[in-house]
């Protein structure tokens, strides 16, 4: 025994004299972090390794047991289940006796997925628990809080926390947690093991500083993780101040993915239709492709309304999105102004990924004529006000290793002011494209000849009401007389329509045009005396439709009526044409010294000829020649007048043609502030000055065409844009009086500067000016603004469907929603001038003032205004006067429309969170309460 006792004081004292040359190593250099595993041992003491004692227990006799597993083999499993790390960055001290490890300074602990790091923390290996805290310093201040991960979720402790690795559950006293885009923060913390939260006098919020702009308190706040966060009774806070805005509950989703759930409702009232709950209903989240949102709304007197939005997305190969909105509202008979609508609206987008030789795609917008007028949102007035709506389907498809393809086009135009509707279905193009069956001969003009062909196939279905009575037997050159009753359209209200429904579509369809299209088109380009260009052109085009027109003199009502006859018809016409083009450049150039170096004038004339033979010759069957009056005067009609495709030209035409291009630009000297040196750049004079006309030699009268002018320029680098363009008539006029003692204005045949009224009458012109003026050297276009936001849009995992652009063209249009902080102030401006005059003599001018821009009064504060005069009328068009607030983690905004139709105003005060998108306080008043 006494050996034995030896043997063991020798062992301690070895020990001790090499814990303590380490512990003097230490002090002179700093080692490398260490990875200290802890044994099983410090769990389970009973299993430390014990001296090889004689066994005094007899040897037992054979094993009784059965034959089965030998038990010797299973290894006992302990309650850890995976390694453990931990590491000080101070000292780590080991208490055997209580079985504790305590690291101290930078101190971290590792299990599976969780890491815990704080400058003191306690692991109790009994309780398999672990206890963390900062340290106070020698200034009083806390340093080294705790902060835990578990997986993704992080927690900002802010005093202390015990946590059991063993059962994964904690409690924590001040703790500030993220959960997607929020912030969660509460005086005591529960955490489950399923990773759930739950905290008492907790609150919620977006704001990432140390004191958040704004949060909602709650005594009671629960946040299962991956799915929502729920509070009881809260009430919001901004700046620390308590408001009266809460609810008694709330719920927040927390989800990385979308799933499906119940979707609340939006409350509030109107002046017309009572209180009303908005956009309940369900979410339908049935894969990662496709999403249905089911929702409805009622009002107190009366009204409701369902809605469907569908988004779909398969990567690689398309997305698109599909909404379906139902409105039905009725005034109680109790009220002074009735308002009675039952409309419905459609919209479809499908874009296809480019891939392959075939493509799909759809752009749907589709409803009743007074959905616009009836269902407003009050924020975007620009879409109530809009008169046109097309829509269109779309399929092309190349056939490989051919030069054909063709597409497929459903087509759908609606104005909802006339009420006109126009419905092309189907519309279909097969075309070759361009072949050179001479590309090997050494002859230019046969080398450079190519030949194509385009087919096109159309049925188009159209609400407006042909009259087979009272045929328009006026000239081409002039127009209707509005006075004159046989004509059956009334010029201030336009041709009758027939209501597009159900009810009507046989007739519709009765009436509906259709037709075929071939054109063979033979061009061939080539060089002539070393400068000019030549271009030869030969195009037939035939026309297959299936009934024609046929014409006769009424007697008894003195008028020409028409009878529509069916079968296949066919009518094929030809026009050929060379043109002769060069360029002329000519330069001036300046002085030495002066600050414009040289001016250049790039002057490309074109001379042509065309020809196009008389196509009412009888021969051709195309016209037919009508006794129009009771003087036997006749006229030509044409067959095919108001098909889908026309029909052949009336007269045979030999043109001359001429049309001059211009471009004038100057080198101009500007100085380099950063080098000190001049440098030289081209200013724009006049972008394009063109001039075109023709002189039919066939014609019997009016030989020389009105001639066209178009110029545009831009001045102060591209801040200000003009545009004109004019249509001069070189003949004169003379002043006839009808029987009813009326004068109008009739053309004569003889040019108007050989009667004394100068060069020709002014038809028709047009003035644009658009202009910008910023203290910004880059400006953006309206177009590279909304690429520029649907590519943040996209670039952050956003789905583009109609709620989404809508959104983004509302930012663009709506001054007060897209916030450029970096520009102090801002002005945009543009007036349009258009003056016509018809052959009548009758004048019509229209000029409008459109004006919009904004002010930074500080660096957070923006005002923003969008307004406009129609001089013609000297009325005030639609405007809009914005206020627009920064406020960190919110954006506040206030639109006001102060006249007109859709007098409206209302306040948001938004959190940018997209999560929190419908927490908000807004006070709104849409026009619909301007009825009573």
């Amino acid at each position: 025994m006494q050996k034995y006792r030896f043997l063991l004081l020798t062992f301690l004292l070895l020990f001790l004299l090499d814990l303590d040359a380490f512990s003097q190593d230490r002090r002179g250099r700093r080692l490398p972090e260490m990875r200290v595993t802890a044994p099983d041992t410090v769990i389970n003491p009973n299993l430390l390794p014990q001296p090889a004692w004689p066994d005094s227990i007899p040897i037992p006799g054979p094993d009784t047991l059965p034959d089965g597993t030998d038990t010797t083999t299973v290894v006992p499993k302990g309650d850890i289940q995976t390694q453990i790390d931990y590491y000080a960055e101070d000292s780590i001290i080991t208490d055997f006796t209580s079985n504790k490890v305590y690291l101290y300074n930078d101190a971290w602990f590792e299990y599976g997925n969780i890491r815990l790091d704080a400058d003191y923390i306690v692991i109790d290996w009994e309780k398999s628990e672990l206890y963390a805290s900062g340290i106070t310093d020698t200034l009083g201040s806390i340093q080294g809080n705790p902060v835990f991960k578990e997986g993704p979720a992080t927690y900002e402790i802010r005093k202390e926390m015990r946590y059991n690795f063993k059962t994964q559950k904690a409690i924590i006293s001040d703790v500030v947690t993220e959960q997607d885009e929020g912030f969660l923060r509460g005086e005591t913390v529960k955490k489950d093991d399923d990773g759930s939260v739950y905290l008492a006098d907790g609150f919620y919020t977006t704001c990432n500083l140390a004191e958040p702009h704004w949060h909602i308190a709650s005594g009671k706040i629960k946040s299962i993780r991956g799915k929502h966060v729920i509070a009881g009774p809260f009430n919001l806070h901004f700046n620390n101040i308590p408001t009266p805005l809460g609810l008694p509950f709330g719920i927040i989703p927390d989800q990385q993915e979308k799933a499906s759930g119940i979707l609340f409702p939006t409350y509030g009232e109107e002046q017309v239709r009572g209180f009303f709950l908005r956009d309940f209903g369900y979410y339908f989240a049935f894969n990662d492709y496709i999403h249905t949102r089911l929702t409805g709304e009622i009002f107190s007197k009366g009204g409701y309304g369902a809605k469907a939005a569908t988004l779909y997305r398969k990567r690689y190969r398309y997305s698109g999105g599909f909404n379906f909105d139902y409105q039905r509202f009725q005034s109680p008979e109790t009220e002074e102004f009735q308002v009675d609508y039952n409309e419905f609206w459609v919209n479809w987008q499908h874009t296809p990924e480019s891939r392959g030789n075939s493509r799909f795609s759809a752009s749907v917008n589709a409803g009743t004529t007074t959905y616009n007028n009836a269902v407003v949102n009050p924020v975007n007035f620009a879409r109530n006000i809009n008169a046109e709506f097309t829509s269109n389907i779309a399929y092309s498809k190349t056939f490989a290793g051919t030069p054909f393809s063709m597409s497929v086009n459903l087509r759908h135009s609606q104005n909802i002011q006339t009420d006109e509707v126009r419905v092309v279905l189907p519309d279909i193009a097969i075309n070759m494209n361009r072949q050179n069956p001479f590309r090997n001969v050494q002859f230019e003009p046969l080398k450079t000849l190519n030949v194509a062909w385009n087919f096109n196939a159309q049925n188009s279905i159209n609400n407006l009401i042909t009259n087979p009575l009272g045929v328009n037997t006026q000239p081409q050159f002039q127009q209707a007389d509005p006075f004159d009753p046989t004509q059956g359209i009334d010029p201030l209200i336009g041709p009758p329509v027939l209501p597009f429904n159900f009810a009507n579509l046989p007739q519709l369809l009765r009436e509906a045009d259709n037709g075929f299209r071939h054109t063979i088109p033979v061009t061939s380009n080539f060089t002539l005396f070393r400068y000019f260009t030549g271009t030869a052109g030969f195009n037939y085009t035939e026309l297959w439709y299936l009934n024609q027109i046929d014409y006769f003199y009424n007697e008894e009502a003195q008028r020409v009526d028409q009878i529509r006859s069916d079968g296949f018809n066919r009518a094929g016409f030809f026009n050929s044409s060379f043109n002769l083009s060069t360029n002329i450049y000519g330069f001036y150039t300046f002085r030495k010294g002066s600050k414009v170096e040289a001016v250049r004038h790039h002057m490309q004339p074109t001379f042509g000829f065309s020809y196009s033979p008389n196509f009412a010759d009888p021969r051709y069957g195309y016209f037919q020649e009508v006794q129009v009056d009771e003087s036997g005067r006749t006229q030509f009609f044409s067959r095919y007048q108001g098909a889908i495709f026309g029909g052949p030209p009336l007269g045979e035409a030999r043109s001359l043609n001429l049309s001059i291009r211009n471009v004038v630009e100057a080198k101009v000297k500007t100085s380099n502030d950063t080098t000190g040196t001049e440098e030289t750049k081209k200013v724009p004079v006049l972008q394009t000055l063109n001039l075109a006309s023709n002189y039919n030699m066939a014609a019997d009268s009016f030989n020389l065409a009105p001639i066209n002018i178009n110029t545009r320029t831009a001045f102060f680098d591209q801040r200000l844009s003009v545009f004109v363009s004019a249509t001069m008539d070189p003949y004169a006029t003379r002043t006839v009086t009808n029987a009813q003692g009326q004068q109008a204005e009739q053309r004569v045949n003889a040019f108007a500067w050989n009667r004394g009224q100068g060069i020709g009458r002014l038809r028709n012109a047009t003035l644009n000016l658009n202009g910008s003026i910023n203290p910004s050297r880059s400006e953006t276009s309206p177009g590279e603004r909304r690429d520029e936001i649907t590519n943040d849009f996209m670039a952050q995992g956003g789905v583009m469907n109609e709620f989404a652009q809508n959104e983004i063209d509302r930012i663009v249009a709506d001054p007060s929603q897209y916030i450029d902080w970096e520009i102090p102030w801002n002005l945009t401006f543009g007036y349009n001038l258009s003056y016509n005059r018809a052959f009548t003599g009758t004048t019509n001018v229209t000029q409008a003032l459109n004006v919009s821009g904004d002010v930074s009064f500080s660096e957070k504060w923006k005002i923003n205004f969008n307004t406009g005069v129609d001089l013609s009328t000297t009325q005030i068009t639609q405007s809009m006067i914005g206020i627009a607030r920064d406020l960190h983690c919110w954006q506040m905004n206030v639109n006001w429309i102060p006249f007109g139709r859709f007098t409206s105003y209302n306040i948001d005060i938004r959190v940018k969170s997209s999560i929190l998108q419908d927490l908000k306080v807004s006070r709104r008043r849409s026009f619909f309460d301007s009825f009573r």
